[in-house]
């Protein structure tokens, strides 16, 4: 049963319970969220008697999650962010799909706009298009055959625990032309870098690869950002098309593959022209055959 209470301050309930997963101090969480102890005590027996599960034990006076706490550590950390993200003006949906806007960082802006598939047959580069006649025609088998014309320009990754692990760079792909084989050899066995923002700002990021792991679906987004340039030294505009793929490995664990065509073919609503434009003509990636 939820108790009335619980749903007039679920965002703080969501801080205290997020943060003390992350700390398993509760003093520590205290400090981190400048409240008081018996504050997120409250706040965690609230949320326990709302969802009528322990979502921590003490032992030796050291808190841990419950079975139960780990299931809803993720959906309470995407919740908090997407509250966050809305509170601040940063996300909300266009037709039902997503739109982010970043602009707090004079160095670092985010932009992203989801499409529905059928604008890779109006809109989008045979590239992508290719990419997801190869993922039907594999249904989803990363080491199939038909896999096989679009591999080279792939990066995929895998889940473990939290993170996204990088596994494959294509030597084609936009990432290996853009910082270079060394640089792209390097990533390899990394997760994926944090960006400025903060947790929840990267919780609200990789939120469509938690989408693809769940749905094991296809999902297209324009995209305009800032990346570091082959020196690491400065930020260079970069604008592009995402194409991102729910696959398996041969084992069945899930993979997910991720096809970029850097264009200046970008359409996200609160993005200029003159901004989308602004990627340097040599990064676009003009590939007419395959």
């Amino acid at each position: 049963m939820v108790v009335p209470q619980s749903q007039s301050i679920l965002f703080e309930l969501l801080r205290s319970f997020t943060m003390l997963a992350s700390t398993l101090n509760l003093s520590k969480a205290v400090r981190e969220l400048g409240s008081t102890r018996q504050t997120v005590r409250r706040h965690i027996r609230l949320l326990e008697e709302s969802k009528g599960v322990a979502l921590f034990v003490l032992e030796d006076r050291q808190y841990q999650l419950t079975e139960a706490g780990r299931r809803s550590l993720p959906e309470a950390e995407e919740l908090l962010a997407r509250g966050e993200a809305w509170l601040n003006n940063q996300s909300d949906h266009i037709n039902g799909l997503s739109h982010i806007i970043y602009e707090d960082d004079p160095k670092f802006t985010y932009y992203l706009q989801q499409y529905p598939l059928g604008n890779l047959w109006s809109n989008s580069s045979h590239l992508l298009q290719s990419g997801f006649k190869c993922w039907a025609d594999a249904g989803g088998d990363i080491e199939s055959p038909a896999f096989s014309l679009i591999r080279p320009y792939l990066v995929i990754y895998r889940q473990i625990d939290d993170d996204w692990i990088c596994v494959e760079i294509g030597d084609m792909s936009s990432y290996a032309n853009w910082q270079g084989w060394r640089w792209a050899r390097s990533s390899v066995g990394k997760g994926i870098p944090h960006l400025p923002g903060g947790a929840g700002f990267a919780r609200l990021l990789l939120h469509p690869f938690q989408e693809m792991r769940d749905h094991e679906t296809v999902r297209l987004d324009h995209i305009h950002t800032q990346l570091p340039d082959k020196d690491g030294k400065e930020m260079v505009p970069i604008s592009y098309q995402r194409l991102l793929m729910g696959c398996h490995f041969p084992d069945g664990s899930f993979a997910l593959a991720t096809l970029v065509d850097r264009t200046r073919n970008i359409i996200i609503e609160g993005l200029s022209k003159e901004q989308a434009d602004s990627m340097p003509a040599e990064f676009v990636m003009d590939i007419q055959s395959l």
